[in-house]
């Protein structure tokens, strides 16, 4: 029992960086699409030579511009990323710079609209 304590704080305590690859994991070796992320993960295409025109089903958040409330935009980033205080408003004194990478349509556009609301300038890609 004290094992599955241990490993499920291990599972806590993941960044947003270490659940993508612990889902990439899942998928790549054993089969398993975790349901979080089954929607940020495209189908897997086992022809090299697939055409370049697939749809989209991962995007990316940059951040171009703190606006005038920086501080806000710092928190938020925080928050948003898991990153510490320092690292976020290294992240945001660093801009334009990428937020998240490789998410979901639903996802960026929320992490978009969270940031604008907040004042800072961002990009969807």
């Amino acid at each position: 029992m004290a094992d599955l304590k241990a490993f499920a704080e291990q599972l806590v305590n993941l960044t947003v960086k270490e659940v993508n690859e612990l889902a990439q994991i899942l998928k790549d070796e054993y089969g398993i699409e975790p349901a979080a992320a089954a929607v940020a993960v495209a189908p897997a295409v086992s022809n090299d030579n697939a055409p370049a025109e697939v749809a989209k089903t991962a995007f990316d958040v940059i951040l171009k511009n703190a606006g005038a409330n920086k501080l806000q935009v710092v928190k938020l980033v925080k928050d948003l990323t898991g990153l510490g205080l320092k690292e976020a408003k290294e992240l945001v004194d660093a801009a334009p710079k990428p937020v998240k990478e490789g998410i979901a349509k639903d996802e960026a556009d929320a992490l978009v609209k969270q940031l604008q609301e907040a004042g800072a300038e961002v990009e969807l890609k």
